[in-house]
């Protein structure tokens, strides 16, 4: 066997195809952590199962005509009924919960650092569910991931006197939404691996779609302020998230372990932080900047295989 060392190639990084799958988790993270900024936007406008069933159904028309555009095959039944459930979770239980958390008033950095505890469930869950393996210096990355997201949120809270300006039982809808994301990234993985991607995100759509018209029939007024801020969040929120977005996820969950792709949702805080000081001038303290940093070290000890 030749001992000799591996060669860089050029060529590596010039395959668009190559370039593509190295970027695609840091372009995953920056649509990701718009979505706070898109729900704060369009809310004051519209109440959030409202808001989210127009997403959903301005997402769908417009899945409609790629899945048409592209020919897709479309799955089995029993394929698309997992599908259905991966959207009730993914979708539903994740938005939903994070929406209504919001609008009842616990403050959106709060809500972040609850369903950043997802890298953490979904791992777990991965273990029990998919026997993944996952090394003492995976276990060591998610934990300095959670360090990192906590120092950042911890800042931007500026302190912990928000938590008493809230009803308690707010919390529960955040835990919906950790719950949702985190079974549901692992449930993707292991029953809808066949299913194609424009396809498989149109049913779960069209079922978070239904939980969201239940909803917004049952609990609210569904009165609706037409602004050009909700039409340009919306605008954002349906084709950067709903579509850029999901569609990234469920390539990358489909590409790697459902742990390793639960980390990238560490990175979202920081990069959300930086956003805010970029668009509305909110200053980044020591403190942050090593949780950022922290982060990124936790992220990098989960994906990066060992070499050997």
């Amino acid at each position: 066997m030749s001992t000799e060392p591996r060669r860089f190639s050029l060529d590596q990084w010039q395959d668009p195809s190559r370039f593509a799958v190295r970027l695609a988790p840091a372009v995953f993270v920056w649509l990701w952590s718009t979505g706070f900024i898109g729900a704060k936007y369009g809310l004051p406008y519209a109440e959030p199962f409202t808001l989210l069933l127009y997403r959903m159904l301005a997402t769908l028309v417009l899945l409609a005509l790629v899945a048409g555009w592209m020919k897709s095959r479309w799955p089995s039944a029993k394929e698309a009924a997992h599908t259905a459930i991966t959207g009730l979770l993914v979708h539903g239980c994740y938005l939903g919960g994070v929406f209504y958390a919001i609008q009842d008033g616990m403050p959106a950095g709060l809500t972040a650092l609850v369903v950043g505890l997802q890298p953490l469930v979904t791992a777990v869950a991965a273990v029990i569910v998919l026997r993944e393996a996952i090394a003492m210096r995976q276990w060591f990355g998610l934990v300095l991931g959670l360090v990192g997201v906590s120092l950042v949120l911890l800042e931007k809270m500026g302190g912990t006197a928000q938590v008493a300006s809230f009803p308690l039982w707010t919390l529960l809808w955040a835990v919906i939404a950790l719950i949702g994301i985190s079974i549901g990234t692992v449930y993707q993985k292991r029953f809808c691996q066949g299913v194609e991607l424009v396809p498989g995100a149109f049913i779960q759509y069209c079922a978070a779609a239904c939980l969201f018209a239940a909803g917004a029939f049952a609990f609210e007024t569904r009165v609706v302020s037409w602004d050009v801020q909700l039409l340009l969040a919306m605008g954002w929120l349906v084709l950067g998230l709903s579509v850029g977005a999901i569609l990234l996820l469920m390539q990358l969950i489909r590409r790697g372990a459902a742990s390793q792709v639960a980390s990238l949702f560490y990175l979202v805080p920081p990069v959300t932080a930086l956003q805010a000081y970029i668009l509305f001038d909110e200053r980044l303290g020591a403190l942050a900047l090593c949780g950022g940093l922290f982060s990124i070290l936790g992220v990098a000890l989960v994906v990066v295989k060992r070499a050997r």
